[in-house]
């Protein structure tokens, strides 16, 4: 797949494609169908599709007081873009220039390079100054363009609202199962295995401590993962407790992973953590020995959820 970091006055004109646009954080069940219907359409007809999003979000340039935690690094949604078979990636700069842009304007300089024949966006999809641009803007602009548009109406299995904010909302809910759903795959956070207190380790349970890079986190609390070490024997079933660790008067919060049964030396190695289940929430032990014998109960239940519903 081939990304452009470009802004309207440098990227290349390499037209025609069919193209859908968005912010796409998370790239939820409803992003990743959106994006397989442009690629299939493109493939149907001979020609090329393109993604357009735009970094960084564009609420931190418009309204930074609401910005959202991002579900997402860049790279991730580069990753979901190319798996999804898009031939192009065009990720504009966003900028408080390019937010006063008109709707009109908005399309002209960004589809005129893109020469596309087919937009494929969400039903409630929104752009331009004050995000007054809406589909039936899209529309009038495609007529009068040549340019076939395409809505789709991005549903949650349970039939209700598919967002990237209900995905947060279940998160801060440390509802695993409903953001995996809603998603399309379990949540994840990716980073570098750095050094910790150790604690886990004089307690019986080593933990790999994560240096996560994405800005959403799950509810504080323990949780059955997936932990994917690629150059490590692949995944492995992971124990891990997000929280400050009030049992130690902490004030810091940590992502940290028990591998059962896993004894490797893991510093500087790259891990992705898949929130599959959360066990329970975060508690504060009146002693080491009773905290120790919970984590003994956390693993337990862990491998006992696991074989229930992992195999």
């Amino acid at each position: 797949m081939e990304v452009w970091h470009h802004t309207l006055e440098t990227a290349p004109a390499s037209g025609p494609f069919v193209v859908t646009l968005g912010t796409f954080d998370g790239v939820h069940a409803g992003h990743r169908q959106l994006l397989r219907v442009a690629s299939g359409r493109a493939r149907a007809q001979g020609q090329r599709a393109a993604v357009v999003t735009f970094d960084p979000h564009p609420a931190l340039v418009v309204a930074p007081q609401r910005k959202p935690k991002l579900l997402m690094t860049l790279d991730q949604r580069l990753a979901a873009f190319e798996a999804e078979a898009m031939d192009l990636a065009w990720v504009i700069p966003f900028s408080r220039a390019f937010s006063e842009l008109s709707p009109w304007d908005f399309l002209d300089r960004i589809l005129k390079i893109l020469a596309p024949v087919e937009v494929h966006v969400g039903r409630a999809f929104c752009f331009g100054r004050d995000r007054s641009g809406t589909v039936e803007t899209l529309e009038a602009w495609g007529r009068d363009h040549g340019c076939q548009i395409h809505t789709l109406a991005l549903r949650a299995p349970d039939g209700g609202r598919l967002s990237s904010t209900r995905i947060r909302e279940a998160l801060d809910a440390g509802d695993a199962e409903e953001a995996a759903a809603l998603l399309g795959h379990p949540y994840a956070l990716t980073g570098v295995v750095v050094e910790g207190d150790r604690r886990g380790r004089h307690l019986g349970f080593p933990t790999a401590n994560l240096a996560w890079e994405q800005e959403q986190l799950p509810a504080s609390g323990v949780y059955v993962t997936d932990a994917v070490l690629p150059h490590h024997g692949g995944t492995h079933l992971g124990l891990t407790n997000v929280g400050e660790k009030p049992t130690f008067e902490g004030q810091r919060l940590t992502v940290e992973t028990h591998l059962p049964g896993f004894e490797e030396d893991l510093y500087g190695a790259r891990m992705e953590v898949r929130f599959l289940h959360r066990i329970r929430g975060e508690a504060k032990f009146a002693s080491v020995d009773e905290l120790r014998t919970q984590i003994a109960r956390d693993v337990a239940a862990g491998q006992a959820w696991w074989k229930a519903n992992r195999g």
